[in-house]
């Protein structure tokens, strides 16, 4: 018989890590590590803590900063899955010196760096100059529609909100109606428990929806008809897209690695917007307004393959520092691999 080397997969060894060899050059995360320790401001965060004498040490901004960026590139978007990966995943361990902080700590930065994340934005950029990776011939602006942290089910103007309030009111009184024709065995049957689920239900969707009617005014659009407010996330708004209707936000980005639209003057029209239209109808102008198509719209594509194609903040400042960060994400790949060719 056949004789084999003993093993055991229930036994526990230590391997030793070196957290500089699990960033190798040419990487994401080596581009990243570099850039947030040697290229940015990370001055301005210093005003958001005030334990200079007493109170608890605070996570230094550069590793919750590297938590976010390299989260957000693997498609980790959840705080709670980024404090995890701070926990198992090795490149996390390297990049944060073995940093694990709470997911709370992690939401709460990233939804309060809307002061600061202009400078770190800015910082990328000159660091993307240097290396001469802006073109400075076209710049190619276009617009992106993104789901918001918000359900369409919580969508409306007043009216119909207040529609849907009677409705909740009208199942609510049938619930309570049947409760009342229903001896005391009848009420511990599985039916009864069901109804109480669904009353309590109700009652928490009229309080919403009453409490969002009295603190809200009717949201009124140029044209002074009234648009559909959202209850969840009242700055966000239903659009359309190519695949179906969303509750999102409309983001415009320019891609960096690229600059000014050059074009020719067209004598004295009246409008930049026919100024516009005319310079397109050139055989010229078409030529330049097609670069588009390889220039601005891969960004979005790159994004939403990593897995940044919802935003999970509400209201536009939170939503817009969010965006900003997608897009770091976007601009420090583009170091990361043209930096390094």
């Amino acid at each position: 018989m056949a004789r084999y080397k003993p093993y055991d997969v229930k036994q526990v060894t230590l391997i030793p890590v070196s957290f500089p060899d699990q960033i190798l050059p040419g990487s994401f995360e080596y581009a990243l590590n570099e850039i947030v320790d040697e290229h940015i401001d990370l001055g301005p965060f210093e005003a958001r803590y005030q334990n200079d004498e007493t109170g608890c040490l605070a996570y230094d901004p550069a590793i919750l900063l590297k938590i976010v960026l390299f989260g957000y590139y693997k498609g980790l978007v959840s705080s709670r899955r980024l404090a995890e990966a701070c926990e198992r995943n090795i490149q996390f361990k390297a990049l944060t010196a073995d940093t694990r902080a709470h997911f709370t700590t992690i939401a709460d930065f990233v939804a309060t760096m809307d002061q600061e994340i202009a400078g770190v934005f800015r910082d990328v950029l000159i660091y993307a100059d240097a290396l001469g990776l802006i073109g400075k011939e076209t710049f190619a602006i276009d617009g992106c529609k993104l789901p918001s942290n918000a359900s369409k089910e919580w969508s409306g103007t007043h009216d119909e909100l207040k529609n849907k309030q009677q409705k909740y009111e009208a199942a609510a009184k049938k619930i309570v109606a049947r409760h009342r024709g229903r001896d005391a065995k009848e009420k511990l049957s599985p039916m009864a428990e069901q109804d109480n689920k669904k009353l309590v239900t109700y009652k928490r969707k009229m309080e919403k929806i009453k409490s969002f009617l009295k603190s809200n005014s009717k949201n009124i659009g140029p044209s002074g008809n009234e648009r559909k407010s959202n209850i969840t996330d009242p700055q966000s708004a239903k659009m359309s897209t190519g695949h179906g209707v969303i509750q999102g936000y409309n983001e415009t980005t320019e891609t960096k690695q690229m600059t000014i639209f050059i074009g020719r003057s067209e004598g004295s029209e009246k409008s930049p917007i026919e100024k516009m239209r005319r310079k397109f109808d050139t055989l010229f102008g078409r030529f330049i307004y097609n670069k588009r198509i390889a220039i601005v719209e891969p960004v979005f594509g790159n994004l939403k393959n990593k897995g940044m194609d919802r935003f999970t903040l509400r209201g536009k400042h939170k939503v817009n520092t969010q965006w900003q960060l997608f897009s770091l994400v976007h601009n420090l790949e583009k170091i990361a691999h043209m930096g390094a060719a």
